[in-house]
């Protein structure tokens, strides 16, 4: 049974700006709704494999292997910067584009490999969702399970209104190329600092 702790506490969570935030809302700027559904879709996915690192006892594993947590670290932080870089250096207008086929499946992917490649989040899900598991409980695996389907669902609902929000200030953004080039600077530059301060965290 879910509890209002449980609900609140992950609705904060979810709601606090991060990795996936920054690139759902960039994503739906430059490429419009559509696209930042597809950003969402691939962040939700992201938290698969770390919810399974959980289930599976391999977040202990990194928690304790201080070279596990360093290689997914540092991965993760490259990444980021790579997305920093790539985004600098744009400089494509915000225009609406069709986004079909390879280009949606690029868009997952690269939201995909952002949350698959933090390792905080396998430490994250770690220390937050057992603590919402009943003690005595017949079925603990079913109870994480689920509350699990319930974190990555309101997840996606977040980061769905987060992109059309974005998508909803398009019109001031594509009438001003120099909106655009801070908006793109600015973006590039939490992409940075975001991968600065994974680099450089501890666990």
């Amino acid at each position: 049974m879910l509890s209002v702790e449980f609900l609140l506490t992950s609705l904060i969570v979810v709601l606090i700006p991060g990795t996936g935030v920054v690139f759902t809302v960039s994503t739906g700027l430059a490429l419009g709704r559509r696209a930042s559904f597809y950003a969402s879709v691939g962040c939700t996915l992201g938290i698969v494999p770390h919810l399974l690192a959980t289930v599976l006892g391999l977040a202990a594993v990194m928690h304790t292997s201080a070279l596990a947590f360093q290689v997914l670290k540092y991965a993760g932080a490259a990444y980021l910067f790579y997305l920093a870089i790539a985004t600098w250096r744009d400089r494509s207008a915000f225009e609406t584009q069709a986004v079909h086929g390879a280009s949606a499946a690029s868009l997952v992917t690269k939201a995909l490999l952002l949350n698959i490649l933090n390792p905080k989040l396998t430490i994250f899900f770690l220390a937050f969702l057992p603590q919402f598991v009943r003690p005595g409980t017949l079925s603990p695996l079913l109870q994480f399970l689920g509350l699990s389907a319930v974190f990555m669902a309101m997840t996606f609902v977040v980061f769905v209104l987060y992109g059309l929000l974005a998508h909803a200030f398009r019109r001031a953004v594509i009438e001003s190329p120099r909106v655009q080039t801070w908006l793109r600077r600015s973006f590039a530059g939490a992409f940075a600092g975001l991968g600065a301060q994974l680099a450089f965290s501890e666990r």
